[in-house]
């Protein structure tokens, strides 16, 4: 039996040939503890360090200003009350957008709990919050916005030049969550206007558990975990070297690959499109007049049900944007942030490509998926 056509590149990447070559020899060679002084730590260190001038010279950035983390939840997470407690004093009042990432959006939930307040700003229909009602939410008392790069389910890609521009010549502090858009669209930290950025190992087809946090030199940051003085202070515990070195290789890997790769899955997800719109017509996709990251078709088929399609699917492995609650399909958070119809809503999956997705690969998958569609339609009658 063949292997299904993967269509989930949103949620997680296969591990690129460069990336296990790299975990390999550092898990033979290389097992050392970086921070030890003598033969083997410096063999490990010298890892991390090619590593972390990888990662920097994909972003844009110093190799002094990336930090490694346990993945993006991690990096978000210290990003957010990083930030926020090293700046307390000053004032308390957070400003993001609701689209954000559990990983943002649970991390500002948690210091409204410890007396922070937070503005969360709506976006449009389609899915991309406006600057200037981002700019206008900033108040005296403002010391941090966060607000996402290219949106995980949607693909809508916010205007983070333009947040950071204004709100860092107010003094504020600006991280981007960038995990759905490093290794898909360049990335550059002073193009983009950030103090702070987040990177996901796993999505760029480095692996999973490791992730990078870019934190501009002199940007207030309090830290995250507590413990012995790793990566300058900023992130206790032993690095995870191997992990550390298969980051660094897809950092690379993607750097070269960039246009080209970018260029390939605009391509096979235009197709893409344009097949479920030939053979369903009424098809919906959200985010649509939006500039999206180049991977990323999030559809409605009104009339099937997300999960009941799901259920038909064989062949293609793909994801919803509905969750299953009392026997029925809910709309995901972002599309009821976009304010889309729960009819509408509940019929959406996410079908997102890589670079390793071949046209014959989009064209099978629309049959597939056309013909779940209208199973899913009959059952619905």
């Amino acid at each position: 039996m063949s292997k299904p056509i993967y269509l989930d590149y949103n949620a997680t990447t296969p591990l690129a040939a460069e990336a296990l070559d790299a975990m390999t020899e550092a898990l033979g060679d290389a097992w050392g503890n970086p921070s030890s002084n003598h033969a083997y730590g410096h063999k490990a260190r010298a890892v991390v360090d090619t590593a972390r001038a990888q990662v920097a010279e994909l972003l844009g950035a110093q190799p002094d200003e990336i930090v490694f983390t346990a993945g993006g939840t991690e990096s978000d997470n210290a990003a957010i009350v990083g930030v926020a407690e090293a700046l307390a004093e000053r004032g308390r009042h957070l400003v993001i957008s609701t689209v954000e990432h559990p990983a943002v959006d649970l991390a500002c939930a948690y210091l409204e709990t410890r007396g922070f307040s937070v503005t969360r700003v709506p976006v449009d229909r389609r899915g991309v919050v406006p600057a200037d009602e981002v700019i206008g939410a900033c108040r005296n008392d403002t010391t941090l916005v966060s607000i996402m790069h290219g949106n995980n389910e949607t693909g809508s890609i916010q205007p983070v030049r333009e947040i950071g521009a204004a709100v860092r010549g107010r003094g504020i502090v600006f991280h981007c969550d960038a995990a759905q858009s490093v290794g898909k669209l360049p990335t550059e930290v002073d193009d983009l206007n950030v103090n702070l950025l987040t990177v996901a190992g796993h999505k760029l087809y480095g692996p999973k558990g490791v992730g990078a946090l870019y934190i501009r030199r002199d940007t207030p940051f309090a830290g995250f975990l507590r413990g012995a003085g790793h990566e300058r202070g900023l992130r206790a515990g032993t690095e995870n070297v191997a992990a550390i070195a298969g980051l660094g290789a897809a950092c690379e890997l993607a750097r070269k690959e960039l246009p080209q790769r970018e260029r390939h899955m605009r391509e096979v997800r235009d197709r893409l499109e344009s097949n479920l719109r030939r053979a369903i017509p009424d098809l919906v996709v959200h985010g649509e007049g939006a500039e999206r990251l180049p991977n990323t078709c999030y559809a409605a088929f009104p009339g099937a049900d997300a999960l009941e399609t799901l259920s038909h699917l064989e062949g293609v492995a793909t994801g919803s944007g509905a969750a299953c609650h009392s026997g029925k399909s809910v709309p995901s958070k972002v599309l009821r942030a976009m304010k889309v119809p729960n009819a509408v809503g509940r019929c959406t999956l996410r079908m997102t490509v890589g670079r390793g997705t071949s046209p014959a690969d989009v064209d099978r998958a629309a049959d597939l998926i056309a013909a779940a569609v209208g199973t899913a339609r009959q059952a619905a009658v």
